[in-house]
């Protein structure tokens, strides 16, 4: 289902044209209306649906259990009730210090630029997230730069969001070279699905931009699934990887998406081919409306034992969940519940 259409357009075209109708979807995918059950409709308008026409030509027409289509799909199950399925399950109001920064760890700090997305995962942690009201302007730059410097321990800046390389690279290019006037800071970490969803957002100009940047760039992909990508977007990642910019994934563990040790042992080789170290294997945060993606501690054990038997260390990412107000990720296997 290759159409290198998706891969002569420029990434603006593609982020602007996306698929927000989940009828439009399922047409595509030569899949019957029928394949959205009651309150499904009703789970989009609360959560829209929004996927790019890149990432769909990935699904494989005909499948409705294809893994990367069930991580986009609205589901009638998002509309249920379940205790401990909250709307801000990381504690992120408290750690709300002012407009655009959610400072939960020591030496580093997140940096909400956009609430924007290039896809709405199903499963996202921040899907309650009052962006528009934390949303940082230009005017608050002086604000950010004194809280920075008032925490003598930070020495890193992640762009988070929403989705970052949503931003056009002029703005990133501001807000780049606002911190590199920080002496304390070291190290930039970006955060994106994008380069997974719309590998053509690895342009020349955003390369050159990380590339000479004088901060240490850490680009964190977010891939739960081998089929996401394809020898193009391997390859569009792979031009940061030549230019020394680390390039990490974190994935998230998801029931009937990638709940086996072989589909996520593909995901790891597949992620080395192009010289992406895995990083993070999340446990699901517990957001309202993703009950019906989680598996229980004995589920998750068994599968990471197994990946464990079957993977090098080097290609095994850790095993985490994070836990509001704790102050690091908190690592997983072996413990008995969690």
């Amino acid at each position: 289902m290759i159409n290198y259409l998706y891969q002569e357009q420029n990434w603006q075209s593609q982020l602007s044209d996306l698929i927000t109708d989940p009828l439009e979807l399922l047409q595509l995918l030569q899949l019957s209306p029928e394949q959205l059950l009651s309150g499904a409709i009703l789970a989009s308008e609360q959560f829209k649906l929004r996927v790019p026409r890149a990432f769909v030509q990935k699904m494989t027409p005909g499948d409705p259990l294809d893994p990367l289509l069930l991580q986009v799909l609205p589901h009638h199950l998002e509309l249920e009730e379940h205790p401990n399925f909250v709307t801000d399950p990381l504690g992120e109001e408290q750690a709300n210090q002012q407009l655009g920064v959610l400072h939960k760890y020591k030496s580093r700090f997140l940096l909400t630029l956009t609430g924007a997305c290039a896809v709405h995962c199903r499963y996202c942690f921040r899907r309650h997230f009052p962006y528009q009201e934390n949303l940082p302007k230009n005017e608050d730059w002086l604000n950010i730069k004194n809280y920075i410097e008032s925490q003598a321990d930070i020495n890193e800046v992640i762009f988070s969001g929403g989705d970052p390389l949503t931003l056009s690279n002029r703005k990133l290019k501001l807000w780049i070279e606002r911190l590199e006037l920080l002496p304390q800071l070291k190290f930039l970490r970006i955060h994106s699905r994008v380069p997974i969803v719309i590998p053509n957002r690895v342009d020349k100009e955003l390369v050159s931009l990380l590339k000479n940047s004088r901060l240490r760039i850490i680009v964190v992909v977010h891939s739960n699934h081998a089929n996401e990508l394809d020898d193009f977007t391997c390859a569009k990642i792979s031009e940061l990887v030549e230019q020394k910019i680390t390039v990490l994934n974190q994935a998230v563990l998801l029931k009937d998406i990638n709940n086996s040790a072989q589909i996520l042992a593909d995901l790891s080789y597949r992620l080395f081919d192009a010289g992406i170290m895995p990083y993070y294997l999340h446990v699901l945060d517990k957001v309202k409306g993703a009950h019906h993606f989680d598996l229980s501690s004995e589920e998750i054990n068994l599968i990471y034992k197994d990946v464990l038997e079957n993977l090098p260390g080097y290609l095994v990412p850790k095993l985490v969940r994070e836990i509001a107000g704790e102050k690091n990720k908190t690592p997983l296997f072996g413990v008995s519940t969690f």
